[in-house]
């Protein structure tokens, strides 16, 4: 194995691995570290410890391992919300001086529990329990959502899911293959934005013996044959290599397909369920994505209304994620109900997952029994941008308005900082938030 490879298989881990050298500066750190954090790894490799520790994590380990020179473990709440571990160990040089610092950081609750779908690249449900977060009784729009979905969820061609960032895309995905005449059978998921596109193909259709390099000295089965008789959710479907959707098509479009090395043609039957939170047609006509298997793939079609639009979800949602993690962190917290005006008026770019990272956050930072005002992130309710006299802001729904103002602030704050790092100091924001706000308002606008 070369170095190439070598350093493949360690970008794509599911633990994240982040090496220090002996000043303190961030020399490597691999994919992993994106559901942590929320930004590439190649903005925060080469910065300073001092430039990183609390801004993206609190509770650091590597203070304590220069100093004991031992193996350190500690529990952290990162940025992003995640409940994380992190094990530091210091590599020696030859006069037994920290060279390096090498961490493994992992998700704590994965070690005990199955992770969410956009948590990791590969999921495999042999049954999908009923959730207690449906939450479709509280918006007629989520009420159609569910309709369509049971109108649906026993026809074989496929669906495809579109929403914006952390609207739940794959809890519906969940919800239909649990409602189904296939819940008994196996739920796949692949989140083909973080896998290498090297490996999504050998993933999705496995491979013979020997069929390249690196390769399992047995073999392995894809995971389109693991979801025989079940549903094969693709999340981030916009993701997939272009040379790839022929192969996926004529999957789809057959129930048959050959593995990596192979030359006899294996029959599944699978239901294929796609997301997406980008515009496909855009990606169709710049290109980007095959026209024929856009038009195979959104045979049906669901379009989960951003929360901005479910502002009627919002007291339920606190209330399901308020007593979450209260039991988890053992916490008796309640909801000051000033709270609650603060989150209908913001307009949540990172919609549900945002919502319950804030919620989390609260739970765990609140030093008294009641989350107020002052236990929530300022950027909910601080408008940093001047209005413009000459715009009629009263007969337009608030959340319009406040979406509205955030779209210029960003944009005028992108035009003159260019990178997200420089957006989120000049708005006062984490670069995680700057960045998703970048995508949502400036780089999906471009491609």
């Amino acid at each position: 194995m070369d170095f190439d490879e070598f350093k493949m298989i360690i970008d794509n881990l599911h633990d994240e691995i982040m090496v220090y050298d002996d000043n303190y500066k961030l020399v490597y750190l691999n994919n992993a570290s994106k559901r942590h954090y929320g930004i590439e790894p190649k903005e925060m490799i080469g910065k300073d410890f001092n430039s990183l520790n609390e801004t993206y994590w609190g509770n650091s380990t590597l203070p304590e391992v220069y100093k004991t020179k031992k193996t350190v473990a500690k529990r952290q709440i990162t940025n992003m919300g995640k409940d994380i571990i992190t094990i530091a160990v210091p590599i020696f040089d030859e006069k037994g001086n920290i060279k390096y610092v090498a961490q493994n950081v992992n998700d704590i609750y994965y070690i005990n529990e199955i992770n969410q779908a956009e948590q990791s690249s590969v999921e495999v449900l042999n049954k999908v329990e009923k959730s207690s977060e449906n939450f479709f009784g509280e918006n007629e729009k989520m009420k159609d959502v569910y309709s369509m979905v049971c109108k649906i969820k026993d026809i074989d061609a496929p669906c495809l899911i579109l929403g914006e960032t952390g609207t739940g895309k794959s809890h519906i995905a969940k919800i239909m293959h649990n409602v189904s005449q296939r819940k008994n059978k196996p739920f796949v998921v692949i989140n083909c934005a973080c896998m290498s596109p090297n490996l999504i193909e050998s993933e999705l259709f496995g491979y013979k013996k020997g069929a390249f390099t690196g390769a399992n000295s047995s073999g392995k089965k894809g995971l389109v044959e693991i979801a025989d008789g079940g549903t094969l959710f693709l999340d981030e479907i916009s993701e997939m290599p272009y040379d790839l959707q022929a192969k996926l098509l004529l999957f789809i479009h057959e129930k048959e397909f050959i593995p990596i090395g192979g030359e006899e043609k294996k029959r599944v039957d699978v239901k294929i369920i796609t997301a997406t939170n980008r515009s496909l047609k855009n990606m169709v006509e710049n290109g980007r994505f095959r026209e024929d298997l856009y038009f195979r793939l959104n045979t049906f079609e669901i379009d989960i209304p951003p929360l901005r639009e479910r502002l009627d979800e919002i007291e339920p949602l606190a209330e399901y994620y308020l007593k979450k993690f209260n039991d988890r962190y053992n916490k008796k917290h309640t909801i000051q109900n000033d709270v609650y005006g603060v989150f209908k008026n913001y307009s949540w770019p990172g919609n549900i997952r945002e919502f319950s990272h804030i919620i989390e956050k609260a739970v765990v930072l609140s030093s008294g029994d009641t989350i107020t005002v002052k236990d929530i992130p300022k950027s909910l309710f601080n408008i940093n941008v001047e209005l413009n006299e000459n715009t009629n802001y009263v007969e337009k729904p608030l959340d319009l308005i406040i979406e509205e103002v955030e779209r210029k602030a960003v944009m005028e704050a992108y035009k003159k900082h260019k990178t997200s790092v420089n957006v989120a100091k000049a708005l006062c924001i984490s670069q995680p938030k700057a960045y998703r706000l970048l995508q949502k308002y400036v780089y999906n606008k471009t491609t």
